[in-house]
């Protein structure tokens, strides 16, 4: 046997958070990885930068490599002594090729494991809110494929025991061959009465759920557009649907949102959003860097005991200045006896991380809110450090200075303009293909703009806008970007309601 050592890795049927542990814990291991079509990008997020990274997915007709292909990559990678992660949709025992890989492996001296996954003959069924078993109706389940053409004469499957058993029957990848399938079943003894639902792109934020019996789904899919991937279930238990599902009823299913925070910090919105049932497209309008020079930093940080109070306008200056702090050796403990104000919950949170209690926070998110507040328990003769962006803003420091205080800026961290939005993002946008649009601030309204250029107000106006405050609204008008809703509390959770209150009234985004 050779060093290396391949995984072959179920990634489950969509949803990215169906991804066993042990699944993502060889994705953070690998060397490399050869992944398939159908599968979430934001598994690849698990897989180390320096990682080799290979895509051999296949569609009809449209294979990125042929079988033998992949077989000699992995057989390759292997003697070469790589911890090489071999990554397929659902799982890889089922309908898949993982059988004919291993052996391939096994004949070559190269070691394997098999990493499970959760098939879509099942996953797909339960996010539909179809069990495929159920005390009441079936304790039985068959799955089939549906790649095989029903009406060939030599078919492997026994069509009469298929039609007339009393459990669940589950097509995989059938949905060219649904018309056969139908009619060998109707053939052979079910009732053309029996219930039966297709779910197309099962537990994905756009999945589609067709339901009718065998005597009308045909005609159901003819009717509209709907395109494989598809499970097809068969059996009374599809009756259950219209009391158990669950997936496709949350208040932002269908919508796809589009969240123009920097990366580093859109993962929180993105979560709440993906939970209420939204479809989260990242597109990053901000970039958070590092000070060009320390310079001013380092001399502040060097005496922060002759400051009355800190303040925080955002998490970026909480983690900028923290960040350099470690970088110099030292700790939270250069803050002791300095008063820290945060301009909102969010904030707060990023200054409990540090072991840091704020010790002002106002009731409003807004930098003059925090103003207000400071100023009034006394600002006269007070020095007053401001951690901020090199962009300037709210005139906060000339609000605190008018008080009486002696106000210091230093620039924690800078905020920048990506070079270039996601070219499949910007053709979303373009084409009116995006429900919502949300903006955090008005750095993120300014810079979206300036990717998307000329007639750029008129591009995001093909969406719901939503903000998170008055000052992120005012910077969309000033470039002329119309406002639908706007945050009441200038927080996360609150630019969440927003999109909520937004969402009600607005079609479907139109697919393709």
């Amino acid at each position: 046997m050779s060093d290396g050592f391949v995984s072959l890795v179920g990634a489950g049927p969509g949803d990215p958070g169906l991804l066993t542990v042990k699944g993502m814990q060889r994705l953070q291991a690998a060397d490399v990885v050869l992944y398939d079509r159908l599968l979430d990008p934001a598994l690849l997020d698990y897989v180390p930068a320096t990682a080799e990274r290979i895509y051999v997915g296949k569609q009809a007709s449209r294979h990125a490599l042929s079988q033998r292909e992949i077989n000699d990559l992995l057989v390759a990678r292997g003697l070469a002594g790589k911890r090489v992660v071999r990554l397929k949709g659902g799982d890889p025992f089922v309908f898949g090729r993982g059988g004919e890989e291993l052996e391939v492996l096994q004949q070559a001296g190269v070691a394997f494991e098999v990493v499970s996954g959760v098939t879509s003959s099942i996953a797909a069924a339960a996010y539909a809110g179809i069990p495929i078993t159920h005390r009441g109706h079936t304790s039985a389940f068959t799955v089939v494929t549906g790649h095989e053409d029903p009406t060939k004469p030599d078919s492997s499957l026994r069509w009469e025991h298929l039609a007339q058993g009393a459990g669940t029957l589950v097509f995989l990848m059938g949905v060219e061959n649904l018309e056969g399938i139908v009619a060998r079943l109707v053939e052979h003894g079910r009732s053309a009465e029996t219930p039966v639902a297709l779910v197309r792109r099962g537990t994905w934020a756009d999945q589609e759920v067709v339901a009718g019996t065998l005597g009308s789904i045909v005609q159901q899919i003819a009717e509209r557009d709907f395109p494989s991937p598809a499970v097809i279930v068969v059996g009374d238990v599809v009756r259950l649907r219209d009391r158990l599902r669950w997936w496709d009823v949350r208040p932002l299913f269908g919508k796809r949102i589009v969240v123009t925070r920097a990366r580093e910090q859109a993962s929180e919105l993105a979560a709440h959003l993906s939970a209420l049932g939204a479809e989260v497209i990242e597109a990053p309008a901000i970039d958070i860097a590092e000070p060009e020079s320390f310079a001013g930093m380092d001399a502040v940080l060097s005496d922060l005991g002759r400051y009355g109070w800190v303040v925080f306008t955002s998490a970026n200056g909480v983690a900028g200045l923290f960040a350099r702090l470690q970088a110099l050796g030292s700790d939270a403990r250069r803050l002791g006896g300095v008063r820290v104000a945060a301009v909102g919950p969010g904030t707060a949170a990023a200054l409990s991380r540090w072991g840091i209690t704020a010790d002002f926070v106002p009731e409003r998110a807004l930098t003059a809110e925090v103003a207000k507040g400071l100023i009034a328990k006394g600002m006269a003769g007070l020095r007053v450090l401001l951690p901020r962006t090199d962009i300037v803003g709210e005139d906060l420091a000339g609000l605190l200075a008018a008080a009486g205080a002696s106000v210091d800026q230093v620039v924690a961290y800078r905020t920048l303009m990506p070079e270039g939005l996601d070219p499949e993002v910007e053709a979303l946008l373009r084409h009116g293909r995006v429900d919502i649009i949300t903006f955090a601030s008005a750095s993120t309204v300014r810079n979206l703009c300036g990717l998307l250029g000329n007639g750029a107000a008129e591009v995001i106006g093909r969406s719901t806008v939503v903000t998170i405050g008055p000052i992120t609204s005012q910077a969309a008008r000033d470039l002329g970007v119309r406002i639908d809703a706007e945050a009441t509390d200038h927080t996360v959770p609150g630019l969440v309601q927003a999109v909520l209150r937004a969402a009600g009234p607005i079609a479907h985004a139109s697919r393709s």
